[in-house]
């Protein structure tokens, strides 16, 4: 990714300051909010993880990060820009999850591996929300500005646009 698209933590702290009702501002945002503080810890640890001495460095980081949060991202999973991990407590994204832009995800939503060879987690579309305690297992697709309800659990693709609740497999 070129210096001019790489997702930057003050770009995320001004979309979710501006998205989230009970914001207080891009400041506030910056200092107490857990879920950008994960994501930020994410950046730092997935820039390392494709150095040949990075990954055990990643890897404290993002452990360090998960312990600080409680939100665990793998520094192996792609995030794009203006991620915003609302209540993050226990969220869960794996090593090869990719995620979307300006993407949504609630508290104890997890992205889990199914035991599929090469990606084994969820690539998530553009503008996606994925709400309370939603588990997405397996390398399931989910369509841009798709929503899945708090409690879902989703094992097969979702498609753009739609709405899913309860068990979609």
């Amino acid at each position: 990714m070129a210096a001019s698209t790489r997702p930057s933590v003050l770009t995320d702290a001004r979309a979710i300051a501006a998205a989230d009702p009970a914001g207080q501002g891009t400041a506030a945002t910056l200092l107490s909010y857990p879920g950008l503080h994960a994501v930020a810890a994410h950046r730092i640890a997935h820039r390392l993880w494709s150095t040949r001495w990075g990954k055990p460095a990643a890897q404290a980081i993002a452990t360090a990060s998960a312990k600080a949060t409680g939100i665990t991202i793998h520094p192996g999973a792609v995030i794009g820009h203006r991620l915003f991990i609302d209540h993050g407590s226990e969220v869960v994204i794996g090593e090869t999850s990719v995620i979307g832009d300006d993407v949504t995800i609630y508290q104890g939503a997890s992205f889990v591996g199914d035991g599929t060879p090469g990606r084994r987690h969820a690539l998530v579309g553009n503008g996606a929300l994925i709400g309370s305690g939603a588990k997405v297992i397996g390398p399931v697709t989910i369509g841009a500005g798709a929503k899945i309800g708090a409690g879902a659990v989703v094992s097969s693709d979702v498609a753009a646009g739609t709405t899913v609740v309860g068990i979609h497999e």
